[in-house]
């Protein structure tokens, strides 16, 4: 008898984890598609897209509040050990990334409204291809939460350079345009900023990875000389 009260205890929060990174899952796919929206009417200049990122950020907010309790509740009731209790913990902490990257969201739909108020400075390449990256940063790291992956979450550490490098890219071309002509100053400094939220929205995707290889291996590689743990050979080329 006590054995299957037991299971069933175990049974429970086996169903319960499952059901949390579930909802991890789904906010990640409704932060990762405002932030493809806010891009894509920057892009279109499409005034009534961007109206619709800046109104919809209630969802994330939901399932931010929804994830926190379902988190804790576990930790009360369970008491979880080692690697139970390291997914638990993680999941607070991709929560709060998560959320994070919902308001960065906002943030770009923000800056894109005004940047839609003036003549375009440039076209529009480098930063589809960074919110590109920084999508595919996110949904890897998320992939690799539910797989306990720790090799693609090295990938996703591994792609944040090539994400700041277009951040650069971006200003430094921005910054010969504003020299050139100071009229382009305003809507520039719109774009650059736009670009530093992207970049951002890559550091909360390595904030994710680096919770994986902790969660995975108890290693914590979020300092100088920690990240190479995982990295296969043939990554290096």
């Amino acid at each position: 008898m006590a054995g299957e009260s037991t299971e069933r205890v175990v049974r429970h929060f086996q169903e319960e984890l499952g059901l949390l990174k579930e909802r991890l899952l789904a906010m990640g796919g409704l932060a990762e598609e405002r932030v493809r929206a806010a891009v894509r009417a920057l892009v279109e200049r499409d005034a009534g897209g961007l109206d619709s990122v800046l109104a919809g950020d209630e969802p994330i907010n939901q399932l931010h509040i929804d994830i926190d309790n379902r988190a804790f509740t576990l930790l009360a009731l369970h008491q979880p050990m080692a690697i139970d209790l390291r997914v638990i913990v993680s999941a607070l902490k991709i929560n709060t990334d998560l959320e994070r990257v919902g308001d960065l969201a906002v943030n770009i739909a923000e800056a894109a409204g005004r940047y839609l108020r003036h003549r375009p400075v440039k076209a529009l390449v480098d930063l589809p291809r960074m919110a590109e990256i920084a999508e595919s940063m996110l949904r890897d790291a998320l992939d690799a939460f539910v797989r306990r992956d720790v090799v693609l979450a090295q990938d996703v550490l591994d792609r944040d350079d090539r994400l700041d490098s277009l951040k650069s890219q971006v200003f430094r071309e921005l910054l010969a345009h504003m020299m050139a002509n100071p009229a382009t100053i305003e809507p520039s400094l719109d774009l650059i900023l736009i670009s530093r939220h992207l970049e951002r929205i890559g550091d909360h995707a390595t904030n994710i990875a680096e919770d994986i290889i902790f969660m995975v291996s108890a290693r914590d590689v979020r300092h100088p000389g920690g990240r190479d743990f995982g990295r296969k050979p043939d990554r290096l080329a």
